[in-house]
């Protein structure tokens, strides 16, 4: 036939060029048997689309670019992979860019994919404390932005959150009725806006429950679990908290690590409770008591967000802000138990 192109492609095969482009796009707008019938003709003739060339006409890439502090923890991964299947119901690509919590990364991420190799972008943030005036450069190229989990106040845009207020408050207020009288907030990052509010829900229960907020109980920690190690140790020495607050999935592990080498028993001596995504928080010993948040759901939300933006014409994209809040859930489990638990 000599060259291949879709419209010879849909000539031989008496269809539409349409038709054979839903066909390699992936479209559910296709039958099945049509579109395996085109597949098997072009597989016959060594044939596959251009479709960069294709998305540069159209003036779309085709892609939506995940930028997010890190992979490993279960919350991420897990609200990525909400991203993914939204993006490819839409016959999207999807990059994922790890910042490992790294503003100069983030500004350097974005910075690059204003360039148009991206329709949209969809972030958690690395820092607050910072100059967000590079994010501008998205508006004035209108690449729409949604955050989820972790936002930036002063950025208008779309986002996806959870009620981490409440779900703090009602953790903090879960120790209190479990016996605790001396709880510690574990932090990585003060000055994000989610570490914000959840510490503003730690306090707020000690309030209500009439019991003095410490700031020597508000424990600063790190990225890097033996930098936890030592700081926790330090904490158990000195201050000896019955109650351990992890604002976030790794320091509740490195509370773990620390009361098993120091003998410390989890619920008898400190009962821990923790924001996680952790599928074995059951299977722990004890189990552990955790704040989970919907990480899926939000994933999905958010990218679902995105493409509701990128559907709309131009001149209206720029209007939606809507700030979307789903709910945790707190379960409670062995280590923050007011029964003793016996170790296996």
């Amino acid at each position: 036939m000599g060259n291949i192109n879709i419209i010879k492609l849909a000539e031989e095969l008496n269809l539409s060029k349409s038709t054979v482009s839903r066909a390699f796009r992936g479209g559910s707008d296709i039958n099945p048997q049509t579109r395996e019938k085109i597949l098997a003709r072009a597989k016959e003739l060594n044939f596959l689309p251009n479709h960069h060339a294709s998305n540069l006409r159209n003036q779309k890439s085709k892609t939506i670019a995940v930028i997010v502090p890190e992979i490993a923890n279960n919350f991420f991964s897990k609200a990525i992979n909400g991203i993914e299947k939204v993006a490819k119901d839409k016959s999207y690509h999807v990059l994922i860019y790890l910042t490992d919590d790294d503003f100069q990364k983030e500004v350097a991420f974005v910075t690059n994919l204003s360039n148009g190799r991206v329709d949209g972008i969809i972030m958690s943030v690395s820092g607050e404390d910072q100059d967000h005036s590079y994010l501008q450069v998205l508006k004035r190229k209108k690449i729409p932005l949604v955050f989820f989990d972790r936002t930036y106040e002063d950025v208008e845009t779309a986002r996806v959150t959870t009620n981490d207020y409440q779900s703090s408050f009602e953790a903090t207020e879960h120790l209190i009725k479990s016996g605790c009288k001396k709880v510690a907030y574990l932090v990585v990052n003060k000055n994000l806006s989610i570490g914000k509010t959840r510490m503003q829900g730690y306090i707020d229960a000690l309030k209500k429950n009439n019991i003095p907020f410490d700031d020597h109980l508000v424990i600063d920690c790190s990225n890097e679990l033996e930098k936890n190690k030592v700081i926790l140790r330090n904490l158990f020495e000195t201050l000896k908290p019955d109650g351990v607050f992890a604002s976030v999935e790794r320091l509740a592990i490195a509370s773990y690590y620390v009361c098993h080498a120091m003998n410390i028993s989890i619920p008898d001596d400190v009962k821990v409770i923790g924001f996680s995504s952790l599928e074995i928080s059951p299977l722990l010993n004890p189990s552990l008591s955790t704040i989970t948040q919907p990480a899926y759901k939000m994933g999905e939300r958010a990218a679902e967000l995105l493409f509701e933006i990128l559907e709309k014409h131009e001149e209206e994209k720029e209007f939606i802000t809507r700030n979307i809040v789903l709910d945790s859930e707190l379960i409670q489990r062995q280590s923050s138990s007011l029964e003793p638990v016996a170790i296996r």
